[in-house]
C-alpha cells in the first residue's frame, strides 16, 4: 500500500452515468465532492431519495482502482464508471468497512461500503455489469466497482496524490453495499 496514489479525479453537477475529468477536486466534510450531484449530508442517489430522502449519505464519495479496467472485457478510462476518484496501487476492495484513506495532504475519506453497480452498467458497455457483479466458489457475491465512502476532512485531492491508509481497531468488518 505504499505506493498507492490517485490517479484521476472526477465530478458532474448532474446525475449522469460517467463524470468528467477534472485537474482537481475539492472534498467537503460530511457532505461529499464540492459541485458534485451526489453532495450533500443526506442522500443524493435518485432511487435512495425516492425511498427516503432523510437517510444519511454514505455515497459520498465513489473510489474504483484502475486496476479493474484491466480485468474487465472493456475499454475503460478514468471517470467513465461514475467514480469521483481513481486509484492505483491499493486494494479498495479488500479494506474493511470504516477504514481511512487519507489523500494528498488534507483531505480525509472514510470507507463506508461497497458501490453496488445497477443495470446502467451495461447500458453503458453491454455485458459489464456480470464482469464487476458476480459470484465465488461459495456462491457469495463478489462486486467489483469500487468502494464509497463520506468525507472526515476536506481538502483538494488532484491526480498524483499520495493515499495512505489507516486500518480501524479491533475486529474488522467487511465491506457490503451501501
Amino acid at each position: 500500500m505504499t505506493n498507492a496514489r490517485v490517479v484521476s479525479v472526477s465530478s458532474d453537477d448532474e446525475h449522469r452515468f460517467s463524470k468528467p475529468r477534472r485537474d482537481a477536486i475539492t472534498l467537503i466534510a460530511g457532505l461529499g465532492v464540492e459541485g458534485d450531484a451526489h453532495f450533500g449530508a443526506t442522500v443524493q442517489h435518485r432511487s435512495r431519495v425516492r425511498r427516503d430522502p432523510t437517510q444519511p449519505n454514505l455515497r459520498q464519495v465513489h473510489l474504483i482502482h484502475r486496476e479493474l479496467f484491466a480485468e474487465v472485457d472493456a475499454d475503460l478510462a478514468p471517470g467513465e464508471l461514475g467514480e469521483n476518484i481513481t486509484t492505483e496501487g491499493l486494494d479498495l476492495l479488500d479494506l474493511p468497512a470504516g477504514a481511512v484513506l487519507r489523500l494528498g495532504t488534507d483531505a480525509v475519506v472514510e470507507v463506508t461500503g461497497l458501490r453496488n453497480p445497477c443495470v446502467q452498467i451495461d447500458r453503458f458497455e453491454p455485458g459489464l455489469l456480470k464482469q464487476v457483479v458476480g459470484t465465488d466458489a461459495e456462491g457469495r457475491t463478489v462486486r467489483k466497482a469500487g468502494v464509497m465512502g463520506v468525507v472526515l476532512a476536506g481538502g483538494v485531492v488532484q491526480p498524483g496524490d499520495p493515499i495512505t491508509v489507516e486500518l480501524p481497531d479491533g475486529a474488522r468488518e467487511p465491506l457490503a453495499p451501501v
